[in-house]
């Protein structure tokens, strides 16, 4: 068994870098460092890895858009394995795995023994993802949080909070879209479209608290067009999966291929990876990606 460990040099810099390459010398058994020099890096070292047709366990150190690269680039083999080692801010998928997955996920030799899993991925306009993919508000929020994440004092979620202060000033809460999900026909001025395989996303926003990464199922809500006032109080419910309270505000559908259009450009998130068009196809993949995790951790 091979393990390779890909590690983003713009995340954990400092100490927790060094702890981790320390900590990867200090494995009985041989393990490679790479390291990314630019954005594709790590999915093409992954599907290099892959394409030896060895068996590979791919390490993705680093935050949520590394691990969204590992997953492109593993995609559909399965003789390889991915995993998350946090070193980003987010990782938002890992939160999946319990309140203590940034710890459990930073111990190597428990994470090289354990298990995995074929997880589910959800495919936009080509770009597979294993957790969440938003367009809307959530989306252009997502693509700017960075800049509130680098504050001192701010949490992940309130980087979040403070970057949709800033998105809703600035360009209002909705857009016009054209949404299909299954039965549902939507036009109109939109919030939001989330498509759910895992169940975190922003920092610890939890829109679908029961969902399955590797049910074969997609869960969809869609926000339209409502009040500030009203979004205001409906976010925190929101975030915490209590759109069942709310069904005239927050529509839900389960399973559907769901496609969102518009006449102006969009934003869309894949864990992480910002996409822009004016149209986005958003399915469950063909494919599945193997993901590995300590064996004394559940999902």
């Amino acid at each position: 068994m091979r393990h390779l460990f890909i590690i983003n040099p713009s995340a954990g810099k400092g100490s927790r870098q060094v702890d981790l390459v320390a900590a990867v010398k200090a494995l009985p058994f041989p393990a490679e460092i790479v390291y990314t020099q630019k954005a594709g890096d790590c999915e093409r070292i992954t599907r290099e890895a892959a394409e030896t047709g060895e068996a590979v366990r791919i390490y993705a150190c680093g935050g949520d858009g590394t691990l969204n690269e590992a997953v492109n680039g593993a995609a559909g083999f399965a003789n390889a394995a991915v995993t998350n080692v946090p070193l980003g801010t987010g990782n938002d998928f890992l939160k999946i795995f319990g309140k203590e997955s940034r710890a459990r996920f930073s111990d190597l030799p428990a994470l090289a023994a354990g298990p995995q899993a074929a997880m589910d991925l959800i495919d936009c306009n080509g770009r597979l993802g294993i957790d969440i993919v938003c367009v809307g508000l959530d989306a252009r929020v997502a693509a700017e949080v960075h800049k509130y994440k680098a504050l001192p004092l701010v949490s992940g979620i309130g980087a979040y909070i403070l970057s949709i202060g800033e998105s809703v000033a600035s360009r209002g809460l909705s857009q016009p879209m054209a949404v299909r999900a299954g039965d549902l026909r939507h036009d109109g001025e939109t919030v939001l479209v989330c498509v759910c395989s895992g169940r975190f996303y922003g920092g610890g926003f939890m829109p679908v608290g029961d969902n399955m990464p590797d049910d074969g199922l997609l869960e969809t809500l869609v926000i339209p067009r409502v009040s500030f006032f009203t979004f205001a109080r409906l976010i925190g419910k929101y975030a915490s999966g209590h759109y069942r309270d709310y069904p005239d505000k927050i529509f839900y559908r389960q399973g559907a291929d769901v496609t969102v259009r518009s006449e102006e450009e969009l934003t869309a998130v894949v864990d992480g990876e910002v996409l822009q068009s004016r149209e986005f196809s958003i399915r469950l993949s063909e494919k599945k990606v193997n993901f590995f995790y300590p064996a004394d951790v559940r999902y």
